[in-house]
């Protein structure tokens, strides 16, 4: 009698467990690198974006103030941007590397200012190049 209910005890046995858990493990080591290889090039469309935004506007700024801006804030307070956009690899608006023109881009401009702009972040994008060099 005492067999008979130890029979119809239900549960998992060590085994099905083990199993179980090195499926588990298997699944993340999968997973883990392509979600954090799908962050980091979502981060690198968003850096490329943001690029091109800020370095529009500083053209529009140039062209229509005759002068390049003399900070990033410049474009904010003049309403060429709404706000000066997070560098998406450093987390920080203040991070963002300028190149200041020495050279005039037209014959109307009146004063240099900055010309482009690149991310602050010394690491290595997925092309091999740093990212203040974008």
């Amino acid at each position: 009698m005492m067999r008979k209910a130890r029979t119809n005890e239900s549960g998992f046995t060590l085994l099905e467990l083990l199993v179980v858990m090195s499926i588990v493990a298997i699944l993340m080591m999968i997973a883990v690198p392509r979600f954090t290889g799908a962050i980091r090039s979502a981060r690198e469309a968003v850096l490329k974006e943001d690029l091109a935004v800020i370095r529009s506007a500083i053209d529009s700024y140039t062209m229509d103030k005759q002068k390049g801006p003399g900070t990033l804030e410049d474009l904010v307070t003049e309403g060429y941007l709404r706000a000066i956009p997070i560098d998406p690899m450093t987390q920080s608006n203040s991070t963002w590397s300028t190149e200041q023109a020495d050279a005039l881009h037209s014959l109307d401009q009146t004063d240099p200012g900055i010309d482009d702009v690149h991310s602050g972040s010394d690491e290595q994008g997925s092309d091999g190049q740093p990212y203040n060099s974008w």
